[in-house]
């Protein structure tokens, strides 16, 4: 039977390459966003940069495998069998969970992933173990409590520490370089990159140097011993070598960005890369203790060999570098992942990824109150000198750049310091928590946060804050049923269970491909906005337009089939489906809006003033088709609820050509989006003009039949007079909106 376990070796680490890449979308991808959004350098370029920072950093990873070897559980306490359920448990969470936040686009933690579910996991086998024994073992025994508690605490401090910190460190920096930096460089430059690499130099390579392997004890003596001469010359010389590179005209906040890219790699392997194949590694190490000492008793074979230090093969570490490193040039999830930090951050006004909320609105009326009274009582000098200082109006940035390279380089070298000094402690502090926190205390340093945008940020960074305790919980919880069915159901549902993750990865990938075409749209619009040759942007936007409203009025249309069937075969769940689709219609038309008015900023002006009617115009005319469409399906479906008496049968006929004459328009109309001309438009106006006379002779008759008709239908006649009505809306404006199309695309 011990080749049920190495199967189950060999799936452990399968998961862990599948890991690695899923998790270099949520975490790895933190260590280029400040690069790509401050336009440091080319996107293949950066890439090159942290790939040597991933290699070098994987070196130094071992020392933190500790944390899924004896960090957690007390290894003398658990057999090889309740590891391995352990072990298993932990990667089939871990997967399903991290590819599901990827594929929303939003940042997850491998860190909290990977600790919660070892800890639920571990929590659920030694509840199974306290009520199995006969012995008075307790949850402390078996549990490092103290040791999970200052781990879990370090992950979660990490937020308040780097939001404060990143706040804190931009505040002073652009302080003293202004948003107009370029000619504030001359004296300040030089040390500015001094302080920035050495506090790189110290906590990368003197703090990290400690868990390298060719490092000997003297060596380390030395560098301990003689650490403050050695950052003192490090200064000095840095100092001086960024002095003269400005001289020579070599952008240096670049080529901080660019050390800062390389050393918040290395932070990131060494201290997230042991999150991705701590757990199998260390399952490898206890089937070899268990092949060679546990004489086939795998229930019986305590791992208390665990307690040692860990030693993991080199080649382990530098193959996964190689696999995030491939996985981060190549994967479109991490695409999803960056935009949302680099637009959360953003220093201009753009596309906000997130609504308001009622707490978002709270936090920024109490922050307005609060700023209001720190200005009451500030100096005006001062204030005068602060806004001269932080005067947005000014930014000086690279072209098409969400922030400038004093932003970018604070969020790596602030960002990479403590995470390292984090992995120094042996603290497995979030990549993801510092990494973003940093970014959003930066941002609201730096006034990116506007009132205009307030809102749309708290919002989004208290939608991620959200997202890393759901990920808590639900790791402890989800890690913990799937290890008691694991321990209950043995060997044989191990397997059933790697078979569902298999067929879980494969659908979710299969989803996150078909949804490419949103993808695709927002390439457009990025396309429109960063454009400087105005005569190409009236084309492009037509098209953007074009394609969005297309896809629109082909939902409608289906919609509106389906709530008038399900109305006629009394089809609630249908009624049900339909009604959540279309609240999130209403969100994709809002984000659609904000796009396209984004978009219509950059048009020329001329054009803008002919067109700005009618553009305005065809949206309010999707807008008023979902709401017609909403309040006929709420009307059938509370019908249809109550088990009320079903549509006569003698209306059926009249309601069906009617349906049928819908259904033919809006066909038709989007068949005329693909080349729209003022004759088309005018000949589908009359037969709008048909339709709602069609409507409107049978709305008359029905009203004379409920003066005259039996009191068991008047209920469901006057659920179909809503339907004519609404039905009549809907067809007004799709006929205002055939006109607005056809003038948007004509040349008056």
């Amino acid at each position: 039977m011990d080749y049920i376990f190495i199967c189950i070796l060999i799936f452990l680490f399968l998961l862990a390459i599948f890991d690695l890449s899923v998790g270099v979308s949520n975490d790895a991808v933190n260590f280029i966003n400040s690069a790509i959004g401050s336009k440091a350098a080319s996107v293949k370029r950066i890439l090159i940069v942290a790939s040597i920072g991933v290699f070098i950093g994987a070196a130094m990873s071992n020392g933190m495998m500790d944390i899924a070897r004896h960090g957690i559980f007390r290894p003398e306490h658990f057999s090889f069998y309740e590891l391995i359920c352990i072990f298993m448990a932990v990667m089939v969470t871990d997967i399903i969970l991290l590819d599901v936040f990827n594929t929303l686009g939003m940042p997850t933690s491998t860190t909290v992933s990977m600790v919660f579910e070892l800890l639920g996991a571990t929590f659920v086998v030694a509840l199974i173990k306290m009520t199995g024994t006969a012995s008075d073992i307790g949850i402390s025994e078996l549990i490092n409590t103290e040791k999970a508690l200052s781990v879990i605490l370090g992950i979660f401090l990490s937020i308040a520490i780097a939001f404060i910190f990143g706040t804190i460190v931009q505040f002073v920096s652009r302080a003293v370089f202004s948003f107009n930096y370029r000619h504030r460089l001359r004296w300040k430059i030089g040390i500015f990159g001094g302080l920035c690499t050495t506090a790189i130099i110290y906590f990368i390579l003197i703090k990290g140097t400690k868990d390298l392997t060719f490092m000997t004890p003297e060596v380390k003596q030395w560098i301990n011993a003689n650490t403050m001469y050695i950052l003192g010359g490090c200064l000095m010389a840095f100092t001086i070598i960024m002095q003269v590179l400005h001289a020579l005209r070599i952008n240096v906040l670049k080529t901080v960005v660019l050390i800062g890219t390389f050393s918040l790699a290395m932070a990131f392997a060494g201290n997230d890369l042991v999150n991705f194949i701590g757990v199998p590694v260390t399952g490898l190490e206890s089937y070899m203790d268990y092949s060679a000492n546990g004489a086939g008793d795998a229930h019986g074979f305590l791992m208390g060999s665990l307690n040692g230090p860990a030693s993991t093969p080199f080649y382990f570490l530098v193959g996964a570098g190689v696999i995030m490193v491939v996985s981060l040039a190549t994967s479109k999830k991490a695409r999803n992942v960056s935009r949302t930090e680099i637009g959360l951050g953003s220093q201009s006004g753009g596309d906000e990824m997130f609504g308001s909320s009622r707490i978002a609105r709270r936090l920024v009326r109490w922050t307005l109150n609060i700023l209001s009274w720190i200005r009451s009582v500030t100096p005006q000098g001062m204030r005068r000198w602060l806004n001269s200082r932080f005067n947005v109006e000014e930014t000086d940035k690279e072209a098409g750049a969400a922030f400038d390279l004093i932003r970018g380089s604070v969020n790596l070298v602030l960002a990479g310091t403590l995470i390292a000094l984090g992995t120094s402690l042996k603290l497995p502090l979030s990549t993801t928590f510092v990494t973003f926190m940093v970014a959003m205390g930066t941002s609201l340093a730096d006034r990116a946060w506007s009132r205009e945008s307030a809102v749309f940020r708290i919002t989004g960074v208290i939608s991620v804050i959200g997202g890393w305790f759901i990920t808590a919980g639900v790791a402890f919880i989800g890690a913990g049923l799937i290890v008691s069915v694991m321990y209950w159901g043995g060997k044989g549902v191990m397997l059933i269970l790697a078979v569902i993750t298999i067929i879980l990865i494969i659908r979710s990938n299969r989803r996150f491909r078909n949804r490419r075409s949103a993808e695709d749209d927002d390439t457009l619009f990025r396309t429109i906005l960063s454009t400087d040759d105005k005569s190409r942007v009236w084309p492009m936007f037509l098209l953007l337009i074009n394609d969005r409203q297309k896809k629109f009025l082909t939902y409608a249309g289906k919609c509106y089939d389906s709530i008038t069937l399900a109305f006629l075969k009394e089809d609630l769940r249908t009624l049900d489906k339909t009604e959540r689709s279309m609240s999130e219609q209403k969100k994709f038309l809002k984000n659609d809006r904000r796009k396209e008015t984004l978009c219509w900023r950059t048009v020329n002006r001329t054009t803008a003033i002919e067109k700005s009617a009618w553009f305005h115009l065809s949206n309010n005319c999707c807008m008023s088709m979902l709401y017609n469409l909403r309040r006929i399906n709420e009307t059938c479906k509370e019908h249809i609820e109550n088990n009320f008496l079903p549509l006569p049968s003698c209306h059926s006929a009249d309601f069906n050509n009617i349906r049928s004459r819908v259904d033919a328009l809006i066909k038709d109309t989007v068949a005329f989006m693909n080349a729209p001309t003022m004759e088309q438009a005018e000949a589908l106006r009359h037969r709008c003009d048909d339709t709602k006379r069609i409507i409107s002779g049978t709305y008359h008759n029905l009203h004379s039949e409920l003066h005259e008709g039996r009191q068991e239908t008047i209920t469901v006649l006057y659920v179909y007079l809503n339907m004519l009505q609404e039905t009549r809306e809907l067809i007004s404006s799709l006929r205002k909106y055939l006109r607005a199309c056809a003038k948007l695309h004509s040349d008056e």
